[in-house]
């Protein structure tokens, strides 16, 4: 790949495109980024933190062993799965490559908004290796200012079919903002090869909706829980559930008040959790709790326990202090937990890429 690499980009341009990524914050904006190892200014191999957590296998990009720059994903986010009738789905966000540039908004890579990989694998404690990709499979025309990306929040399988939750972005903001256009289901009826988008599922940024822009699923005893959202970080958590088979009806959903369910009423969602960013949920038998990953306002991965799906809550237990690993986020936890770790996939922005990291559960009780 390094012949490749410098046969596709020339020292000018690819010149260029550290000059405009290499010295930008942390932040939203995944235009401002460099995947490139050794040439990003940041460590190579897998940071080593203190205290128990450990990150034990690089997921994605040039120094991962799956080796993602064979499908032009020099760099990506998120890393949302989920079990699909057996098969371990791993949904991206967007992801770097080379190619013809996206100058609209402002950055030297090409960009496509999601990507899909499918695996065999149900031990993390073996990392995360892939056995099939399915590239940009609900393209976007990254359009700042109409939509700069449709991006997985979540992923679920329901009767068979896969579905995601999309969030269509309109514009990056400051501080870990974003402005959405509107959330949506896309469904797959091939086993994740080919999507479609369910527009009767667009739910607009407003009327209670903006609360679910991005989500994450938990299936439970007959209901898909969809927590979720505004578009950002350092928000307010909130939960609805529908029954499996109407999970493409937004309007059988019902919303967590704080004392009930209320059908079809977004507005009278209660927020759950607080100062919380992208969401994961899923359930330990080892602990007999449901636990929840984010971060916190300080960028700090967290977790809380709760015995029933809409909490209480417990209080956050710090598992990534964001002084150890700055620019952390997005802590997606891997579907199969049956073990006394919990595995869980997590963005690191400075690198633009994905690790896979362990925690023991002890440290949540």
């Amino acid at each position: 790949m390094k012949r490749s690499l410098s046969a596709l980009v020339t020292a000018g341009a690819l010149a260029l495109t550290l000059s405009v990524t290499g010295g930008a914050p942390a932040g939203a904006d995944p235009n401002n980024v460099n995947p490139i190892p050794g040439m990003n200014g940041q460590p190579r191999g897998l940071p080593r933190l203190p205290g128990p957590t450990e990150a034990v296998f690089q997921v994605t990009g040039m120094d991962s062993p799956n080796r993602t720059e064979r499908y032009n994903m020099l760099g990506t986010d998120l890393g949302v799965m989920w079990d699909g009738n057996g098969t371990l789905f791993t949904a991206f966000g967007d992801s770097a490559g080379l190619g013809v540039p996206n100058l609209l908004a402002g950055s030297m890579w090409a960009w496509t908004s999601n990507a899909l990989f499918r695996s065999g694998n149900h031990d993390p404690a073996n990392g995360l290796r892939f056995d099939s990709f399915v590239p940009n499979p609900l393209p976007s025309p990254k359009i700042p200012g109409i939509e700069i990306s449709l991006i997985p929040t979540a992923g679920v399988s329901v009767g068979g079919d896969q579905y995601l939750s999309m969030m269509s972005v309109r514009a990056w903001g400051d501080h870990g903002k974003w402005d959405t256009n509107f959330a949506t289901l896309a469904v797959s009826h091939d086993h994740g090869q080919t999507w479609q988008q369910l527009t009767t599922t667009r739910r607009a940024n407003v009327d209670g909706h903006e609360r679910f822009q991005q989500n994450a699923f938990l299936k439970r005893d007959g209901y898909v829980y969809r927590y979720g959202t505004p578009g950002g970080r350092n928000n307010p958590g909130f939960v609805s559930r529908v029954a499996e088979p109407e999970i493409a009806n937004i309007d059988a959903y019902e919303y967590w008040d704080g004392k009930g369910w209320k059908l079809n009423d977004p507005l009278a969602s209660a927020p759950i959790v607080g100062g919380v960013a992208e969401l994961s949920v899923n359930w330990s038998g080892y602990l007999g709790k449901y636990v929840m990953t984010t971060t916190d306002p300080t960028n700090s991965v967290v977790a809380r326990t709760a015995d029933a799906p809409e909490g209480p809550w417990s209080e956050p237990r710090v598992l990534v202090d964001t002084r150890d690993l700055p620019s952390a986020y997005a802590p997606m936890i891997w579907p199969y937990q049956t073990g006394d770790d919990l595995y869980y996939l997590l963005t690191v922005h400075n690198q633009y890429n994905v690790l896979l990291m362990r925690t023991p559960l002890d440290a949540l009780r």
